[in-house]
């Protein structure tokens, strides 16, 4: 079990990994959309490629972050009925939701998508809306994301495990201390005191 748990952590620790640097790509996709809007107001220019490529870029982060969306158990639940049982019948609940449904859900997407990716490559599969961008990159990230949401799969069902053989704490409790608005909502609050603290230095004779 122990070694089953470093393997738990190293999954986990990936797909934190990916799923910060995946956030950067919504900046990305913004910058694009803005940039295109401006070149074709100021210049009556545009291309099919900017619209193709933001959502390439949204299909990147809603795909790529998967994994790191079921780390930090953000996908919709309904608790309705598993909410009112004990702790450990919820816990089996999860395992049996993963090895019933996800694990099969991804070998399934997996097996039927990774030919349609190969044989775009292959034929190298073009857009038809003109100046369209190749397919098979946009393709390739649905077998990728489905098998990073199925590799944070294993990393969750070790953990229950462990959770009812008493190894760890309970895996479902989120440990994430602030929202991404409380820490932006902290930040602008200890510049706006430090702000007013410096003027009121300033104001003494």
């Amino acid at each position: 079990m122990s070694t089953l748990l470093s393997l738990s952590r190293m999954i986990d620790r990936l797909s934190e990994w990916l799923g910060r640097w995946v956030a950067w790509l919504v900046l990305g996709a913004v910058l694009i959309s803005a940039g295109n809007a401006a070149i074709r107001k100021a210049f009556n220019m545009s291309s099919n490629a900017y619209l193709e490529i933001q959502w390439y870029l949204f299909a990147a982060v809603f795909l790529l972050a998967s994994g790191y969306t079921l780390l930090r158990q953000a996908h919709v639940r309904i608790d309705v009925i598993s909410g009112r049982l004990s702790k450990r019948k919820q816990i089996w609940i999860d395992i049996v939701g993963l090895c019933c449904f996800l694990f099969p859900f991804t070998v399934t997407v997996i097996a039927l998508s990774v030919p349609l990716v190969l044989k775009a490559y292959h034929t190298g599969e073009v857009s038809s809306s003109p100046g369209g961008l190749i397919r098979w990159p946009v393709f390739a990230l649905l077998p990728t994301g489905v098998f990073l949401l199925g590799l944070q799969g294993i990393s969750e069902l070790i953990k229950r495990v462990a959770f009812l053989k008493g190894r760890i704490p309970d895996p479902t409790v989120k440990t994430q201390g602030k929202t991404d608005e409380e820490e932006l909502a902290e930040f602008l609050l200890q510049k706006e005191v430090a702000a007013r603290e410096a003027a009121a230095t300033g104001a003494k004779p």
